[in-house]
């Protein structure tokens, strides 16, 4: 089978926050509040944001009390976790890196993978990813994913979807594709009367499955919550999945 087609540069980058950053940003501090809540966090928490981007969480947490290490791939996005950093008056210790490649045993409480972050790589590579957060907490550590509800997400997903800020504009256009359960985008960015296209894919999950594959991995108790951090239903729009070491 060939290795699933992901411009993680062509796609994570200042295009990316141009079109989606107020949109994510908006939702950061109820979903902090949330992260707080379902994690059981507390000042001095040892937390991992794995797949940071620009430090909306991180930043918040750190805020909090938390002692905060973002991981992410892309400089960019670092760049502006650390201003964003310094403007709040909090500490986080920002680290460029592979998710693939975690170099922590035993180093933290709790780690978070948030706003559709994991599921980017062929099922092999991501099933590396489940052990390697396994490795780096600690016993009884929690890990905590958000995802697409694929349940609530099927009977409306669309072949094309477009995002406008001014005179900007992103469409993607989707595919799904039903044997390697893998939603297939080409996105069209039209920035400043210049045009680019980038291609990648990203793994949908039900429940079941990414359960499985925890358990898989080494964690002991898993749980499906929505949005809402309520147990798990068919109308909840984002699936938030908790395991614990």
């Amino acid at each position: 089978m060939t290795e699933p087609e992901f411009d993680t540069e062509g796609l994570f980058n200042d295009d990316y926050l141009h079109f989606y950053g107020e949109l994510i940003d908006a939702r950061s501090d109820g979903e902090t509040e949330l992260i707080w809540n379902l994690l059981g966090l507390e000042p001095g928490t040892e937390l991992l944001d794995l797949a940071c981007g620009h430090g909306r969480l991180a930043n918040r947490l750190a805020a909090r009390g938390c002692q905060v290490t973002g991981l992410d791939y892309t400089e960019v996005f670092l760049e502006h976790a650390r201003a964003d950093a310094e403007t709040r008056g909090v500490q986080v210790e920002y680290v460029l890196g592979d998710m693939r490649e975690l170099s922590w045993i035993n180093r933290f409480d709790a780690v978070i993978n948030w706003f559709t972050a994991f599921g980017y790589f062929s099922d092999e590579e991501n099933r590396r990813v489940l052990e390697q957060v396994h490795n780096a907490l600690r016993p009884g550590g929690k890990f905590v994913l958000e995802l697409n509800n694929i349940v609530n997400l099927l009977p409306r997903y669309q072949a094309s979807v477009v995002w406008q800020v001014g005179e900007d504009m992103a469409i993607d256009q989707h595919r799904l594709d039903p044997v390697t359960f893998r939603s297939v985008v080409e996105r069209t960015l039209i920035r400043d009367g210049r045009v680019r296209r980038v291609r990648y894919s990203v793994r949908f999950f039900a429940f079941p499955e990414l359960r499985d594959w925890l358990r898989q991995a080494g964690f002991r108790e898993v749980e499906g919550c929505g949005e809402d951090g309520g147990p798990l239903t068919a109308e909840h729009r984002r699936m938030i999945v908790v395991a614990q070491r």
